[in-house]
């Protein structure tokens, strides 16, 4: 199974924060594989919670042994690693060493309490998008809408800066 999720952290030395995620992932074993890594991209802040560093954010593409992994346990993995890296949740939306989102699970449409996907809000943050269409140029969301559909319906597009990748 397919599997992009976006990183974000702006709390810290970001970039090594996303690196570290991914080096936690990796501890998993085999039945969760990095395949693709995006470049570094430094945003602002978006939401309610304006009066904080700006993030640095990438996607990464996984792939994903769906006979052991199900979108739900694989957000609980997530939870731990971003609590793990130092995240809290004292005020939503605001600073974090690490957040976690997937993007999509193979094209799996899911809307519970706690996860809903493809993610509610990837076709209307740039920031999820560029890098998506980086690793992924030809991805379509389970509605038949394409990466470059979705970018180009964004009325605010904060792309962010685009920094270089050490991997």
């Amino acid at each position: 199974m397919t599997c992009y999720v976006s990183l974000g952290s702006n709390v810290g030395d970001t970039e090594d924060n996303l690196h570290e995620a991914l080096v936690l992932l990796e501890d998993y074993g085999d039945d969760i594989r990095l395949k693709k890594v995006s470049d570094y991209y430094e945003t602002e802040p978006q939401g309610e919670v304006q009066d904080q560093p700006w993030f640095t954010n990438q996607i990464i593409e996984l792939e994903i042994d769906a006979e052991i992994w199900s979108p739900p346990g694989f957000l609980s993995t997530c939870t731990a690693i971003e609590a793990k890296m130092g995240r809290t949740r004292a005020v939503p939306g605001g600073p974090r060493p690490l957040d976690m989102d997937i993007i999509a699970w193979g094209d799996t449409v899911m809307d519970m309490d706690f996860l809903t996907l493809p993610h509610p809000r990837a076709k209307d943050r740039a920031f999820v998008l560029v890098p998506l269409k980086e690793i992924a140029p030809d991805f379509v969301f389970p509605d038949g809408t394409t990466v470059d559909e979705a970018l180009a319906a964004i009325d605010y597009r904060q792309e962010g800066r685009k920094l270089w990748q050490d991997s």
